[in-house]
């Protein structure tokens, strides 16, 4: 019987490059199985008889986890696991993966393009210069200093650390906020840490870099906003329920604060008549701040090694569910 992996979805050209490591490490027979679509009732059809899924974007419900009687591994390629039941999945002996460091640099530039975009006005001037407006045109909100003003960053994992870094470099004060940062954290020079409502407070930008949990599910809402300056922008690269999306659409139309750069929304695909759209003090990206050529072919190559790490019985760089050890699928080593 050949060992059958189902990819769920996937945003790039082809799978390829992770065929390629399949096939490398379990041999010439194992069957790569692309899903038609997300839909919860065509994935679990198809993941009844796979040793493996590796899943994107799609949702690995508990009813798609409970089809997979067979299953020894999920994978996520990426960073956060909210979209798989790791619950059932740890419940019914399945190790999952994920790949929490592929995109740092990726996402900590994006971080740092939205935030000198509203810095240095770029949209605005960029409609004034082509409009052949070039007689210094005041910009609706005033073009101040970079240096010196503060970023508050809220989780301070991975991708926190490497903005705190290139937010240093710009001359900018930083404040962190994690629930895991203990007293005597060893912070880095120029992080100081604060609660969250004093970050929100002091900050002339806050940028969202949680995963997202029960906890963090709109932690960043009206109470959250209202604490913030007028003057100040919220940056989300993260997950977009972080943020009470009607909350940050109010804060935004009666100028609570100055702005917002999203790359991430509540919803996956937004419609194009969504509020946010229509207001000019936001800029949004479709969810790219994960990518480069190469961040993707990481992504790829990485996902599927630690499928065959599971699958051949090693254990992989990045297990996501320890608590399944003692009564896995397949044992671990």
């Amino acid at each position: 019987m050949p060992t059958r992996i189902l990819i769920t979805d996937f945003v790039w050209p082809s799978t390829a490059p992770e065929r390629e490591v399949l096939v490398a490490g379990l041999g010439d027979g194992v069957e790569v199985v692309e899903a038609p679509d997300g839909a919860e009732e065509t994935l679990a059809s198809l993941a009844v008889d796979c040793d493996a899924i590796m899943t994107c974007f799609a949702q690995v419900t508990p009813a798609v986890v409970r089809a997979a009687e067979r299953c020894r591994c999920i994978s996520r390629y990426g960073v956060g696991v909210d979209n798989i039941a790791v619950d059932v999945a740890t419940e019914l002996g399945i190790p999952v993966t994920y790949v929490p460091d592929y995109c740092v640099d990726e996402v900590s530039d994006h971080v740092m393009a939205l935030l000198l975009t509203w810095n240095r006005q770029v949209g605005f001037y960029d409609g004034v210069a082509k409009a052949g407006r070039w007689e210094g045109t005041p910009s609706p909100h005033p073009l101040t200093r970079l240096r010196g003003q503060t970023i508050g960053i809220v989780g301070f994992g991975r991708i926190g650390r490497a903005v705190a870094d290139k937010a240093r470099a710009f001359g900018l004060a930083i404040l962190a906020f994690d629930p895991y940062l203990t007293a005597n954290a060893d912070l880095p020079d120029g992080v100081s840490a604060a609660s969250l409502d004093d970050l929100l407070a002091a900050s002339d930008y806050v940028t969202v870099h949680t995963p997202l949990n029960e906890e963090t599910r709109g932690l960043i809402g009206e109470r959250a906003l209202g604490l913030m300056k007028p003057t100040a922008y919220l940056i989300n690269c993260a997950r977009g329920p972080i943020v009470d999306e009607p909350a940050l659409v109010a804060a935004l139309r009666d100028g609570s604060i100055a702005g917002a750069g999203l790359d991430v929304m509540e919803s996956a695909s937004p419609p194009a008549d969504h509020p946010m759209f229509a207001l000019d003090n936001v800029i949004v990206t479709p969810h790219v701040a994960f990518l480069s050529q190469q961040s993707v072919l990481e992504l790829e190559v990485r996902t599927a090694k630690a499928t065959v790490d599971v699958l051949q019985g090693r254990m992989p760089e990045f297990l996501v569910n320890p608590a399944v050890l003692p009564h896995s699928r397949v044992e671990l080593g």
